[in-house]
């Protein structure tokens, strides 16, 4: 289970398709199974993909523990490009090529003509801004075929970029650790933006072939991720783990 994965987009793998739970937004009322987290994922990488994101190319993410943010992370995992959780709302040329936030808050952010600008949530009205749903919708459910290293960047956080192999190492801790498998459910309660969350909070479950949940305040998982701002105080899942811990 933990050696083959070596880089992120191994987690959604043709072979682990399946009906098991893989990822769960309580509050839209959203669940996605592993067949349809795999190919969605997979569907986001190819539309990405199309828009010129290669490796080294830099993907702006809203961090709103929704699935589109999960999704996304994962799609652009596989074609090796860097993914910033919460970018800053200006830009220069180049910084980023994709950016993926809600249709509420496009407006907020400058960046030159380079960045191709991606909606989701309700449809845009400007028709200069892709619409997540339906462009990821019409594209083909194949893995991208592009090779991911272990040495490749994945995140971007506060001026440093952590690697594919750092992010696995970080989530096959947090499977030891909170003794993870494909019957657990892993609920995500620290921000994105957190390389330690990504790792125990996505990667790990993923990894264990569980599944992840993005709680709201009365869905409660069999075990938690803690952001560094977050004790175990008041949360609902007898099994915690903070995000510091591991990354």
């Amino acid at each position: 289970m933990t050696d083959e994965y070596a880089v992120l987009g191994d987690c959604v793998a043709r072979e682990r398709r399946s009906d098991w739970p893989a990822l769960r937004h309580p509050s839209s009322g959203r669940a996605y199974d592993w067949r349809r987290c795999c190919t969605t994922s997979w569907k986001v990488g190819n539309y990405l993909r199309n828009e010129g994101v290669r490796e080294g190319a830099t993907v702006g993410l809203a961090a709103d523990p929704v699935p589109e943010s999960v999704l996304t992370l994962l799609g652009a995992s596989m074609l090796g490009a860097t993914v910033q959780f919460a970018p800053p709302l200006t830009g220069e040329q180049g910084s980023l090529k994709a950016l993926v936030v809600p249709t509420a808050r496009v407006d907020d952010y400058d960046y030159p003509p380079g960045t191709r600008y991606v909606a989701y949530g309700e449809e845009p009205a400007d028709p200069s801004y892709a619409y997540f749903e339906r462009e990821v919708w019409s594209e083909n459910p194949t893995a991208p075929p592009d090779i991911v290293r272990p040495e490749t960047a994945l995140l971007a956080v506060k001026g440093r970029t952590v690697s594919h192999g750092a992010v696995m190492d970080a989530a096959r801790e947090a499977v030891e650790a909170l003794g993870l498998d494909a019957d657990d459910t892993v609920a995500v309660r620290g921000p994105l933006t957190h390389p330690g969350v990504v790792a125990a909070g996505t990667a790990a479950p993923l990894l264990a072939g569980g599944e992840i949940l993005l709680p709201d305040e009365e869905v409660s998982g069999d075990c938690a991720v803690l952001g560094p701002d977050r004790t175990a105080d008041g949360v609902p899942e007898a099994r915690t783990l903070s995000a510091d811990s591991v990354l």
